[in-house]
C-alpha cells in the first residue's frame, strides 16, 4: 500500500454524512409526528396547537443545528463551520490536524497557538471515513505548506 494518498480536488467538503442523515432524518420525523399528533387531538385549543407547533420547530431546529458542522478545504484556504460558528483560515495558519484516538472530532493546530475543532470531521458512526477525511486534510495542509514555503524561500514570517 502506498504512502502517499492522492490529494482531493478542490475545493472539498469534509462533513459526517452519516450523522448529518440521522440527524436530518430525525428532525424531519420529530416535527412531522409532533404536528400530526397535534392537528388530531381534538381537545386542543389553538393557542396550544401553536405551542405544540413551535415546540416541534424548535427541536427540529436543534437537530439542524447538530448536522451543520463541515470543513471545507479551497484554493485560498479552510472555512471550519461548527455548530454555532463559523472561521476563516488561510492555510499558513494551521500548524497540525489532529485526530487522535478517542477524539471525538478533528482539532487544528494554529499558528497563534490555539487549538481548532473541526466538527466537520468525526468518527462517531463512521470512524474509517474520518480517519481518511483527516488524513486528505492533513495531507492538503502539509502541501499547502510545501507550496507557500516554495512560493516565498527568503522570507519570514513575524
Amino acid at each position: 500500500m502506498s504512502d502517499q494518498q492522492p490529494l482531493p480536488d478542490l475545493p472539498v467538503t469534509f462533513r459526517p454524512a452519516r450523522t448529518r442523515a440521522v440527524l436530518l432524518t430525525a428532525a424531519a420525523a420529530i416535527f412531522v409526528v409532533i404536528v400530526t399528533v397535534t392537528m388530531l387531538l381534538e381537545q386542543l385549543n389553538p393557542g396550544e396547537r401553536i405551542s405544540f407547533v413551535f415546540t416541534a420547530a424548535l427541536l427540529s431546529g436543534v437537530l439542524l443545528m447538530l448536522a451543520r458542522p463541515k470543513v471545507v478545504a479551497d484554493e485560498s484556504g479552510v472555512t471550519v463551520v461548527n455548530i454555532a460558528g463559523r472561521r476563516r483560515l488561510e492555510w499558513p495558519e494551521i500548524l497540525q490536524v489532529n485526530l487522535r484516538p478517542g477524539d471525538p472530532w478533528v482539532f487544528l493546530n494554529l499558528s497563534d497557538g490555539t487549538s481548532l475543532p473541526a466538527l466537520g470531521i468525526q468518527p462517531g458512526i463512521a470512524k474509517q471515513h474520518a480517519i481518511a477525511d483527516a488524513r486528505a486534510l492533513r495531507a492538503l495542509v502539509e502541501a499547502r505548506s510545501l507550496q507557500d514555503l516554495e512560493r516565498s524561500p527568503g522570507e519570514t514570517q513575524g
